[in-house]
């Protein structure tokens, strides 16, 4: 009897040592000679890659500089012709134009303003215009000419050009035309640019940029002169752009007073062009011949870069080019074009007073 219970625990002990091993999951190497091969584990390694995408800056036609609005760019440059007349002054929108020609007109000047980036509500006082701007804006693609109106002649002439009529008697209080109580007339006439781009024809459509910029924070290439000052002999108006380098900028004076905006701020450019022209006469108008060349100054960055003007077609930009032929780059931003007679303007080197300058 104990020989047989010594046999049945032996057999149950072997038992749960043969369990034990299955449960242990048959962790013994194979026997020599088998042909089972355990697999082998492989580690696959992925790497994260990082794209990124670059968004580019969209840039107004008008200044090169990075669009405040990009919804707006597609709409129609607009020029409002602006008073230089004492009475007139401050005028509103000068500092917000993308680009402004200063024209000779009767013994004074008057401003050619071009909205495009930004408009100003209000802007004026608005003037009539002048057989001469039918060829100097030709190139914005068909603006749209906001003015107060002008003699048979030269009302006959815009209406037939490029250009869509948005006078005073055109638009009228569509385009947000009104007097303005504090100004004597002529020089209180007011619009507004967002009522005025609201006028726009079917199928107007964004002007192309009429200059070449520089990237931005490049220095100006070519033979430049650094530049304290320059001074303009216009008809009338003795106008002075100088430079402030803590600004990076030009800012204008005339008749040897600051020349301010409405809102107390002194006009101001990145870009100072000077367009010498002949000029011939309609009656007693001047009209300033813009197609043909001839000298031009460059004031960008600090510097006076000299060469010429070229512009064979209206509808053509002017092409500015430096003594060696090379195409002038400007600063993107806000640039002016003096539309000068030839010989009225003094260079004033950098470091000497403007004081000191006596004008053309």
């Amino acid at each position: 009897m104990r020989r047989r219970h010594s046999l049945s625990v032996l057999a149950a002990t072997c038992l749960l040592a043969l369990v034990a091993a299955a449960c242990a999951g048959g962790g013994e190497e194979p026997a020599a000679g088998d042909d089972t091969v355990a697999p082998e584990q492989s580690t696959t390694t992925v790497e994260a890659t990082t794209t990124t995408t670059t968004i580019p800056v969209v840039r107004a036609p008008l200044t090169g500089a990075p669009a405040p609005d990009e919804s707006v760019l597609a709409r129609p440059a607009l020029v409002v012709k602006i008073d230089n007349h004492p009475q007139a002054r401050p005028q509103w929108g000068l500092n917000q134009a993308d680009i402004v020609y200063e024209e000779n007109v009767e013994m004074l000047t008057r401003f050619a303003a071009v909205f495009h980036s930004e408009g100003s509500d209000p802007v004026g006082p608005i003037r009539s215009g002048r057989l001469q701007d039918i060829n100097l804006l030709a190139s914005l693609n068909a603006p749209l000419f906001a003015w107060s109106g002008g003699n048979a002649q030269v009302t006959s002439a815009i209406r037939k050009s490029t250009m869509v009529d948005l006078s005073h008697s055109a638009a009228n209080e569509k385009g947000g035309y009104r007097r303005e109580a504090s100004r004597k007339a002529p020089h209180n006439l007011l619009a507004e640019t967002t009522k005025l781009w609201t006028l726009a024809p079917e199928g107007a459509a964004a002007p192309e940029p009429q200059f070449v910029y520089r990237p931005d924070g490049a220095e100006v290439t070519g033979a430049g002169k650094p530049a304290g000052a320059v001074r303009i002999g216009m008809d009338g108006v003795k106008v002075q752009w100088e430079w402030k380098p803590e600004l990076l900028t030009f800012v204008r004076s005339q008749d040897d007073k600051e020349h301010v905006d409405m809102d107390d701020v002194r006009v101001n450019a990145k870009n100072v062009v000077l367009i010498f022209a002949e000029h011939s006469k309609s009656g007693i108008s001047p009209v300033a011949k813009s197609v043909g060349s001839g000298e031009a100054w460059v004031y960008t960055g600090g510097v006076l870069v000299q060469g010429s003007w070229e512009r064979l077609d209206s509808l053509r930009p002017f092409t500015l080019k430096d003594t060696s032929g090379t195409e002038i780059q400007l600063t993107p931003g806000r640039t002016w074009v003096e539309v000068a007679r030839k010989g009225k303007a003094a260079h004033v080197p950098a470091g000497i007073d403007p004081g000191t300058v006596t004008y053309p």
